[in-house]
């Protein structure tokens, strides 16, 4: 087993990837939904630069939390911070990759993308109204193919979690029952079912439980091989959940429509579309209390974007846009110390 997929299978959050000694690591926390795209990232850039990094993945909440409290060089969150919030702060937010959310089932037999589910069904079951894999809806979408007649355990983020947000966000587009009861949100007061912190918690609940269904970040289920379902998107089809169909949900989005990037590529239009497709973010101080540290931090995601887009791909993440990085760019240069200098 390589050392990524070991890593996930059991769950570890923590990438520390530790250069010479004279050399500080860049430290950051959040998102557990781009922890494997910048573990390989991070692995990549210590062998070309020699310089370390240690990102802990705690989940969206806990990095935006520890990049207010300025205990980390940079934060992670899924769930973008609306403008209000970045100026309140004083915090500048940019994309790195995208990628796409997907369910992930333990059914006994089934192959991964045999399954079809609509997102009506998926907030159904979430919601506790559908708690059978028999049930006629399910069976109506997924002729010929044998599902049992057993109990399904739903399995959801138990931390604030971007990925929960995302796919909150979706629910709440495609079912109006969703939006009334739950909404859309970091955290969500859960009807049934099972919690599991992190992507890799989840991950790891939904192989164990049979019959379970859980939502997680694509690379984990390709990772793990787990199954996972085709949901039918917004022209009415079911597109496998690749790099190709993130791309198609990204194709028509207006990056600089909200401060921040703060965009949702959920439920877009297009026959090929995912339609649990979303951007991951970084988090950093417009005023860095140390600018050498905060260069740091943007020179990796530099070189990220310039070289890491084959690493991104393979863990079927999606590389920005070429103009998408340079509006990027353009923010860096606001970046400033504390005697207004900017920092690259």
């Amino acid at each position: 087993m390589k050392p990524l997929a070991f890593a996930l299978s059991l769950g570890l959050a923590t990438v520390q990837l530790v250069s010479s000694a004279l050399a500080a690591d860049i430290t950051g926390a959040g998102a557990t939904f781009p922890f494997p795209v910048y573990s390989k990232w991070a692995e990549a850039y210590r062998k070309e630069t020699g310089n370390g990094l240690n990102y802990q993945s705690i989940g969206s909440g806990g990095g935006i939390k520890q990049i207010q409290a300025r205990t980390v060089d940079f934060g992670a969150t899924d769930a973008p911070l609306k403008g209000e919030q970045l100026a309140k702060d004083g915090l500048l937010q940019f994309p790195t990759v995208m990628g796409g959310v997907v369910t992930v089932v333990n059914i006994a037999g089934l192959e991964p993308g045999k399954l079809k589910l609509t997102g009506e069904i998926i907030a159904d079951i979430y919601a506790g109204k559908i708690s059978k894999w028999s049930d006629p809806k399910i069976a109506k979408l997924n002729e010929g193919l044998k599902l049992p007649e057993a109990n399904i355990t739903p399995v959801y983020r138990s931390d604030a979690s971007g990925t929960t947000n995302i796919f909150t966000t979706y629910l709440s587009s495609v079912s109006e029952g969703w939006k009334k009861e739950f909404g859309a949100a970091t955290t969500i007061s859960w009807p049934a079912g099972q919690g599991g912190k992190g992507n890799e918690g989840v991950t790891a609940n939904v192989k164990q439980i049979p019959n379970s269904i859980g939502y997680v970040e694509s690379a984990y289920a390709k990772q793990n091989k787990l199954a996972y379902a085709l949901i039918q998107n917004k022209a009415g089809k079911y597109p496998t959940p690749d790099d190709k169909a993130f791309q198609a949900a990204a194709a028509s989005a207006d990056w600089k429509a909200a401060p921040g990037f703060a965009i949702s590529l959920t439920n877009q239009a297009g026959d090929e579309a995912w339609p649990i497709t979303a951007a991951t973010f970084i988090l950093v101080h417009k005023e860095a209390a140390d600018a050498a540290k905060t260069g740091d931090v943007l020179k990796f995601f530099d070189w990220a974007y310039k070289n890491g887009g084959k690493l991104a791909s393979d863990l079927d993440y999606v590389p920005l846009p070429a103009n998408v990085v340079g509006l990027i760019h353009e923010e860096w240069k606001t970046i400033t110390s504390k005697d207004g200098k900017p920092v690259l």
